[in-house]
């Protein structure tokens, strides 16, 4: 185990936040993390692909960089197969292996940044689909005792961006290794999304396979979102709110024109990016950060912001869209005080 000290964490978060870890350590094995735990060092600090996190400061303690990778064939039948990847792997890049071998399942989240890892933790999802739907189970380390406790699905309690482990069990576990189950035949599209059929019709492609599905979605995120490597950023900064019907209609008298999306009996999802954009701020820039010109649900850094600037911003747009609309939005990046 070897530890670093001082370390810049610039080229480890994609908003590109110009901070500091006291110290930093690479965790590539079990092993290696239960040597730590062993020593008792603390705080702990865990950091994925640094893809959904915004650094507001300079870290004390402790850094963990989770960059256990594998992937391995655990199970398999004529219809499906499943397989354990270790939780440093990239997501998109695991996506991209399941495609390559004729895997369905996870198409519709290619391109997603991040780690294996923090897939169950935010339960990502994008254009119809959530990894939950593929979700079988994860390995994770007890970082008080360093147990090791196999997590169900049930166990994992998914949400819209959300999971056990953004709740009571926040900050108390290190995820090893993932488990999911892909299908091998049989598997069934999901291209409700009207991007996705807008996609490939223009693409001329009238029955499209796992890769088209998975092609036509990175064509899609490439052309909304910006490239961290080009502009600081997180994608997406707050969830999509979920507000009550009857809330809706009475917003819809107001805003013929407002988009919405299935959700449970009862409710309504809206997209936070119109919200955003009807409230005035896309396109905005305060120093040097400001609301995508393109997306307004991105926020974005461009070179020299801060972690504060960004929170004061966001909760500047939270804010206003409460009071316009009446709607609370919540801030879908994880943000590190």
């Amino acid at each position: 185990m070897l530890i670093s000290y001082n370390v810049s964490l610039k080229p480890y978060n994609t908003f590109g936040m110009a901070v500091n870890a006291d110290k930093f350590i690479r965790i590539s094995s079990t092993e290696q993390l239960l040597e730590v735990i062993d020593l008792g060092l603390e705080p702990l600090w865990i950091l994925g692909g640094g893809s959904n996190v915004l650094l507001t400061g300079d870290l004390p303690g402790y850094i963990l960089k989770n960059e256990i990778r594998g992937i391995t064939i655990i199970h398999e039948t004529d219809e499906e197969l499943t397989v354990e990847a270790g939780a440093g792997e990239i997501w998109h890049e695991f996506v991209l292996w399941a495609i390559s071998r004729g895997l369905g399942g996870i198409e519709n989240l290619a391109l997603i940044p991040g780690t294996v890892g923090a897939a169950p933790i935010q339960n990502i999802g994008a254009y119809g689909l959530e990894q939950e739907s593929v979700f079988t189970c994860l390995k994770a380390i007890n970082l008080k005792d360093g147990s090791e406790k196999i997590f169900s699905r049930e166990e994992c309690r998914f949400g819209y961006r959300n999971s056990v482990f953004k709740q009571e069990c926040k900050g108390r576990y290190f995820i090893t290794y993932v488990t999911y189950t892909l299908r091998k035949n049989g598997h069934t599209l999901n291209t409700s999304y009207g991007a996705i059929v807008e996609k490939l019709h223009e693409k001329g492609i009238q029955n499209p396979d796992i890769a088209d599905v998975a092609e036509a979605v990175i064509d899609i995120r490439r052309s909304k979102l910006p490239d961290p490597a080009e502009i600081g950023n997180a994608g997406s900064f707050f969830k999509n709110p979920v507000i009550k019907e009857g809330h809706y209609l009475q917003l819809k008298k107001d805003y013929p024109e407002i988009p919405s999306y299935p959700a449970d009996a009862g409710f309504v999802k809206i997209p936070a990016g119109w919200l955003i954009e009807k409230a005035g701020f896309k396109g905005i820039r305060r120093g040097d950060v400001g609301v995508h010109k393109n997306q307004a649900l991105v926020l974005v850094n461009y070179g020299a912001g801060t972690g504060k600037e960004i929170v004061e911003l966001a909760e500047d747009i939270r804010e206003t869209i409460l009071q316009k609309f009446k709607v609370s939005i919540e801030a879908e990046v994880n943000i590190w005080k």
